[in-house]
């Protein structure tokens, strides 16, 4: 018997022969850690673009603004490939526009505006760790607000596992348990709004177009931020040919890692997903390695117990996460 839901999910969805390629286990590896490693490469490539515009971190709408502009291409991008794909205009059908307005606020808007803030008043390390509550926060809100999914004690694991990874890949980084509202409280405000709309998401993409919400909730928050961000005095303060490709590569990650993680979600529990973003400070620390010259990071005694511990989670959550441990009843 089905658990009933505010939000109204339905399971009983029949996939298509070419739908179920993306429950396939090593289809989900491939495409969730292609996301991961994307997601991964943003860290450093977001610093490289605030040099090459000249933002000034603490800069707050400054901020804003850059995220703004490149999640208003990211949305232009996905509305535009999937207009071509569909051969019509993509637009959210009227029972999808609600969930469209709720992604557009938690994931592009109330997300991104509490990360910066937040990661503009804490160090880099202490957002990465922060950031990989994240995992906790989709699973428990999958598992009990959308109630998509049964909670299991390994699923728990698999979760302490890749935030283990997370702290791992952050020791000797001058990690201290000082808080501040504005500072790691945003950072964790951003990871729990993070984990709505990876719920929001899942929902939606059971029931509509995941496409045309992604690009549209990216379009509309894009251009929010946008607006927010000139409306408080932001500006970049030049303009250089770098600067340009790297703002749309930037958009590019956006809308591809999101586009096909919401397919992935249709397809599988948020649990299997989530946890692959775990991931994404290893990958992090790699692409800062290549890109910032941060190598001695990258070569740390740290850097291969973080690997292990998040590939330990990614698999107990994938291969035993929908399992319940049995315990023999003594005679």
């Amino acid at each position: 018997m089905a658990r009933k839901s505010f939000f109204k999910y339905n399971d009983s969805v029949k996939l298509t022969e070419k739908e179920k390629i993306f429950s396939k286990p090593w289809v989900v590896c491939i495409c969730a850690g292609f996301c991961s490693l994307l997601w991964g490469s943003a860290f450093p490539c977001v610093k490289l673009g605030y040099a090459l515009f000249g933002i000034d971190t603490g800069d707050i709408p400054s901020l804003l603004l850059f995220a703004g502009i490149r999640f208003t291409v990211a949305g232009a991008a996905v509305i535009v490939a999937g207009s071509i794909a569909k051969r019509r205009f993509l637009l959210p059908a009227k029972n999808m526009l609600g969930y469209t307005a709720l992604v557009c606020l938690f994931q592009t808007c109330l997300q991104y505006s509490f990360f910066y803030i937040g990661v503009a008043n804490t160090s880099g390390v202490k957002s990465s760790v922060l950031n990989g509550l994240g995992v906790f926060f989709t699973i428990l809100f999958a598992c009990f607000l959308y109630r998509t999914e049964r909670f299991t004690p390994l699923k728990l694991l698999g979760c302490i596992l890749g935030f283990a990874g997370v702290v791992f890949i952050n020791i000797g980084e001058n990690f201290n348990f000082e808080f501040t509202l504005k500072g790691e409280g945003f950072v964790i405000f951003a990871c729990m709004c993070s984990a709505v709309a990876a719920g929001l998401m899942k929902v939606a993409a059971r029931r509509g177009d995941a496409t045309a919400v992604c690009g549209w909730q990216f379009f509309a928050g894009g251009i929010a931020l946008t607006v927010a961000g000139l409306a408080a005095g932001g500006r970049m303060p030049r303009f250089t040919t770098g600067g340009a490709f790297m703002l749309l590569y930037l958009a590019f990650l956006s809308a591809c890692a999101f586009t096909l993680q919401a397919f992935l979600l249709r397809f599988n529990p948020v649990s299997k997903i989530a946890v692959f973003k775990s991931a994404n400070p290893v990958f992090g620390v790699i692409f800062s390695a290549v890109l910032l010259g941060e190598s001695d990071k990258l070569f740390s005694f740290y850097t291969l117990p973080a690997l292990f511990f998040v590939c330990a989670g990614i698999v107990v959550i994938n291969k035993f996460g929908e399992k319940s441990p049995k315990f023999k009843k003594r005679e």
